[in-house]
């Protein structure tokens, strides 16, 4: 059976979530990921293959270069956990905005 990093302890690291952002848009090549930070390109690598153990990321080989690039199914998981805290908030400003509409305004004399 084979075990898969949790995508939440994947995402909690900067340099990995500055690669999704990377590879959203775009699929890359390890090599020009890596021109994106000031640590060796292995340990790029180290942090690629974590979000495709997680599913975060997907490669596809073009000719004898591997791109990465993100994979949206390996989101819905951090989406899915994610969208009750947004719901709740819609709510809440919905509502604060609500009653400043229904707030009396002041007059530009103060009175």
């Amino acid at each position: 059976m084979k075990l898969r990093r949790d995508v939440f302890q994947a995402i909690a690291d900067p340099t990995r979530r500055t690669i999704i952002t990377l590879v959203a848009f775009n699929a890359m090549t390890p090599t020009a990921i890596a021109e994106n930070f000031d640590y060796s390109r292995q340990t790029i690598s180290k942090h690629i293959q974590i979000l495709t153990e997680c599913e975060i990321l997907e490669q596809e080989q073009k000719g004898r270069e591997i791109y990465y690039q993100l994979n949206p199914k390996g989101m819905e998981e951090i989406a899915n956990f994610i969208e009750p805290f947004r719901k709740l908030w819609d709510d809440r400003f919905n509502k604060l905005e609500s009653i400043m509409k229904n707030y009396p305004k002041k007059h530009p004399n103060g009175i």
